[in-house]
């Protein structure tokens, strides 16, 4: 399904100047929520196929302290103590999907579309992507009995995201805010991406930057020192410590320290040793995973090509098998979400 002619070639500057929805993309009923949006089942009106499509208000609205994503549970609300505004977040989503939602880890973008609304209603922003239709790591971990995943669908959930942090840290693109939230899986256990709103663009020159943003029960220690002190700077592998959370969450059914409130959290990441996985029931290979995902000093900690190598994530035994177990599983939760309503 393409989007309109030659989207992927044009920076997207003004998003009033985006083409109208009308006759290419209808929406179905709502599925869940995104950052600043709602995000509803999408119809392409030529071909019949379904997809997401995340619908926005596009007017400018300044927000002097962020709250980056709607309050899906009390674990996801995220902070950024700054000055921005909705429309430069947006255009930076749209963007980076523009260019990089070409791997097979990165979810799929279609294209992007300005609704424009009658007299007294907000004009919309439509992004409309590739339905994942299992929905997000979280969601599977919640409906799934025990509220843990089993540790080959880990290891392999994990590598999936790692490859495609890797393909966005070649493109000196930091995410900033990997959580389960964020990782979608489609009908036959493909692992995307999803969430740009939030993510970097870094310079060639040092890969570094020192925005305080995030999510606090995934976000790296070196990410927080920025509130603390805007000489300090991270990189890529800030990444990686929120890999190595997610990896927790998938295993324990919440992220470490969410007994906590937000901002006790983040006094903990910082000066507390890192947290490891509560269980003697996982392998020594998944505890040495997550132990060198979490590493506190980040110039000491592997990169996301580093931790590809891993024996963790790079020797699953019986991939195959694993693969279709996690399939068969996923069945069962989107029958599960048909029946909610959410897909």
């Amino acid at each position: 399904m393409a989007g309109p002619g030659g989207w992927r070639d044009k920076e997207i500057t003004d998003l009033g100047h985006l083409p109208d929805p009308t006759g290419i993309f209808s929406l179905d009923k709502s599925i869940g929520f995104g950052t600043y949006g709602r995000i509803y089942l999408g119809l392409h009106e030529k071909t019949g196929a379904f997809t997401a499509v995340k619908v926005m208000n596009a007017r400018k609205t300044p927000l002097p302290e962020i709250g980056r994503r709607v309050r899906v549970n009390k674990y996801q609300k995220s902070v950024g103590w700054r000055y921005s505004d909705e429309e430069e977040d947006l255009r930076t989503e749209l963007n980076l999907l523009r260019k990089y939602s070409f791997h097979k880890n990165i979810v799929s973008f279609y294209g992007a579309f300005f609704k424009l609304s009658p007299p007294g209603h907000r004009h919309q922003l439509w992004m409309v992507m590739e339905l994942c239709a299992a929905g997000s790591v979280t969601d599977v971990v919640r409906m799934t009995r025990s509220q843990s995943l089993k540790e080959d669908w880990i290891a392999y959930i994990c590598r999936e995201i790692l490859q495609g942090l890797a393909h966005l840290h070649e493109h000196r693109v930091i995410h900033r805010d990997i959580k389960g939230q964020n990782v979608l899986l489609t009908h036959n256990a493909e692992v995307k991406l999803v969430d740009f709103g939030v993510s970097a663009q870094v310079s060639r020159a040092n890969g570094r930057r020192n925005s305080f943003i995030g999510t606090p029960y995934w976000m790296a220690p070196e990410v927080i020192n920025c509130d603390e002190d805007p000489r300090h700077s991270y990189d890529y592998r800030s990444d990686v410590w929120s890999v190595g959370i997610t990896a927790i969450e998938m295993a324990e059914g919440a992220p470490p320290l969410c007994n906590l409130q937000p901002l006790e959290a983040l006094f903990v990441i910082l000066r507390e040793s890192a947290p490891t996985v509560k269980s003697s029931g996982w392998s020594r290979k998944f505890h040495n995973f997550t132990e060198k995902c979490m590493i506190k000093n980040f110039l000491f900690r592997p990169t996301s090509a580093n931790m590809l190598l891993h024996p963790f994530v790079r020797n699953i035994k019986n991939e195959k098998h694993v693969v279709q177990s996690l399939t068969k599983h996923l069945k069962g939760i989107i029958k599960k979400r048909q029946k909610k309503g959410r897909i």
